[in-house]
């Protein structure tokens, strides 16, 4: 599995468990926001050079 993949799967396994848990609503929202909004807002965050980087790490690896 790929790195990026593990984060899916584990940004997937915190959602499901914010909403099974008996939380108030709000706060469930919150940490599902939290958990999905964080790399995206960490992708934003980079250079444009880090960003294009990024991006060519990714093409080759998905000819694997």
């Amino acid at each position: 599995m790929s790195p990026l993949g593990k984060y899916y799967v584990g940004a997937g396994i915190v959602a499901v468990l914010a909403i099974l848990l008996p939380l108030p609503s709000i706060l469930t929202w919150l940490i599902v926001l939290g958990v999905l909004g964080g790399p995206v807002v960490a992708y934003f965050m980079l250079d444009e050079s880090q960003r294009a980087r990024l991006r060519r790490i990714r093409r080759r690896q998905i000819g694997r």
